[in-house]
């Protein structure tokens, strides 16, 4: 029997949610899996917000796993509908692909040189490669099978017979919309990633309306493919159902019970999808808590169909910083592949998992990664020796591994913020990677570079593609002998007493107290003395030291943190720069 945890005031909002879901699927489906669901629509690049999408109902799923539940969690492809807009910023794209809006994704050819038969298989390969490395368990429907192959074709017909009670339903939501204000576009490192409404469908009118009234039913056109179409005329008994093309002027009469290329339109899609899955627990964007929305008006509409409503919590929209300048799809928002080329994927779940669905966050792509990554690295030593608090445990437990096991994860996890560093300064050179590395702790070196992957292949992609060129760090060739020779004796001083404890300081903790230590030494304290002994003044000397060091060594005032530095230049050419 499955064995379901108490939620208690120390629960995560995970847990609190998986009661929630337990004790409300064992009300309308006892003995039967728990179904929870997603929506995505591959209509372009699928997005970090749209992952919020994805995570909220795994991380819910996962739990409920874990008490020895069944778990159905379901993925729609929202792959039938219809071809908006050509999204910019997207490789192998032109305006030439503007012919092809009003088809289903499933009709509109791939970009150029892509490997995929559409559109639509073209983004949703990119989210299933990512979603298997962020270790999500789901099964995908395609709507493009399921409409075209008939599944639906009772509900189409149920919602044609009840279209009178459906209008109600959305006439009470239809108003006149205000002019739109026109907004100043954002910079995508300061826009907000929002999954649209809907999956993707929050464009979408909500259903024909001519002269033969309202209709919940859009056919693709049997010419031109589009979905410009008005159903001009419909019998219940018989399901004869006409339709004209108000883009090429095709016209054509059909039998719905066993016509298969049309569907219902998005406000009443979502809500049969939900009778006919059973689903218990869908979340939805912030943008639904609006009168009118598609979460709302389902509400109502999944009764027609013998449903009930999910419990579907609201979720905030997902920051992102450091991709304007730096963004590798060119102006497009950046996408979890985007994310997982500088991040191990136990950090990415950890973001959606420690912030209820209600509050916002921000993604990283910029020098923010590294303090995330030493927050992380400060989490898993508190979970270590015990001192975590729970909820802090509970997130990330949930990060580090599923239902399934623990997630892969690199052997020596070094910090983030040294391997970029390291990285940065041997520009691709592995054997000089991996001698800096071994010094970092010569009473344990690495004995080879796999020990530190992936978190250093990630924190190399992560210098290589989001750092720009003009803060690189480029090691000088030659001493800088007029900078030398200009150094009054305080500063030779400081230079001869680093030299001096280098040999026996060759070590990321050496190093580091010999820095530091330097100005103290000057100034008459022990190099032991910590900030509290010390006048306000020695932090100045301090800084000057350390300006005067990477102007020697990299001919700027700041760099990569000095003691990592200068293991990646090495003691030998160190010595040489520093004029000894």
């Amino acid at each position: 029997m499955p064995i379901v945890a108490q939620s208690t005031e120390t629960t995560d909002w995970v847990s609190r949610f998986a009661d929630e879901v337990i004790e409300e699927s064992e009300r309308r489906a006892p003995g039967k899996p728990v179904v929870v669901a997603s929506g995505l629509s591959p209509s372009g690049p699928i997005h970090l917000g749209n992952l919020r999408e994805v995570m909220t109902p795994h991380l819910v799923a996962d739990e409920i796993r874990r008490r020895g539940y069944q778990v159905r969690h379901l993925i729609s492809w929202d792959d039938y509908d219809r071809y908006r807009k050509v999204p910019a910023g997207v490789p192998g794209v032109d305006e030439t692909w503007a012919e092809h809006i009003g088809k289903p994704l499933t009709s509109v050819p791939a970009p150029k040189g892509s490997a995929y038969p559409n559109w639509a298989e073209h983004f949703k390969a990119a989210m299933v490669e990512s979603l298997a490395e962020l270790g999500v368990e789901f099964d995908g429907i395609s709507q493009t099978e399921q409409y075209t192959s008939g599944v639906y074709r009772e509900q189409i017909l149920h919602a044609m017979r009840h279209r009178g009670d459906i209008d109600a339903i959305l006439a009470q939501y239809r108003t006149k919309k205000a002019p739109a204000k026109k907004q100043q576009q954002k910079p995508v490192d300061e826009a907000e990633l929002e999954a649209a409404e809907g999956s993707g469908a929050a464009a979408e009118d909500d259903g024909s309306s001519g002269s033969a009234g309202y209709f919940p039913y859009k056919p693709y056109c049997g010419n031109c493919e589009k979905d410009l179409t008005t159903v001009t005329s419909y019998d219940d008994d018989s399901t004869e159902l006409t339709y004209s093309c108000t883009s090429c002027g095709f016209s054509e009469t059909v039998r719905l019970n066993e016509f298969n290329r049309g569907k219902l339109v998005w406000k009443v899609d979502w809500p049969m999808r939900w009778a006919y899955e059973g689903v218990i627990f869908e979340p939805s964007g912030v943008d639904h808590s609006s009168p009118g929305s598609s979460f709302q008006v389902g509400g109502q509409i999944v009764g027609i169909f013998g449903g009930k409503q999910p419990i579907g919590p609201m979720y905030a929209f997902v920051g992102i910083s450091g991709m304007a300048k730096m963004s590798s799809s060119k102006g497009g928002v950046p996408t979890p592949a985007d994310a997982l080329k500088i991040m191990e994927p136990q950090l990415l779940r950890w973001l959606y998992a420690r912030r209820r669905p209600n509050q916002s966050f921000k993604v990283a792509f910029d020098q923010e990664i590294q303090r995330l990554y030493d927050e992380w690295d400060r989490l898993e030593a508190k979970v270590a020796d015990g001192s975590a608090l729970p909820a802090d445990v509970a997130a990330h437990s949930r990060a580090v591994r599923t239902a399934s096991g623990e997630l892969p994860r690199t052997p020596r996890p070094l910090p983030y913020r040294t391997l970029a560093s390291v990285a940065d300064i041997t520009a691709g050179h592995e054997d000089q990677a991996l001698r800096i590395l071994s010094d970092l702790d010569p009473a344990n070196p690495l004995a080879s570079l796999d020990e530190a992957r992936p978190r250093y292949d990630k924190a190399e992609a992560w210098i290589n593609t989001h750092v720009p060129a003009d803060q690189r760090t480029i090691v000088r060739d030659e001493p800088d002998t007029e900078l030398l020779k200009s150094l009054d004796e305080q500063a030779r001083e400081s230079l001869r007493l680093l030299l001096d404890g280098l040999a026996d300081n060759w070590s990321l903790d050496g190093l580091t107290h010999l820095v530091y230590g330097v100005p103290k030494v000057q100034a008459g304290f022990s190099p032991d003395a910590t900030p509290k002994e010390l006048p306000a003044e020695i932090k100045t000397a301090q800084r000057t030291f350390f300006a005067l060091l990477y102007q020697l060594l990299v001919s700027r005032d700041t760099g990569p943190r000095l003691p990592t530095l200068l293991l990646a230049v090495g003691q030998e050419r160190v010595r040489t720069l520093l004029g000894e």
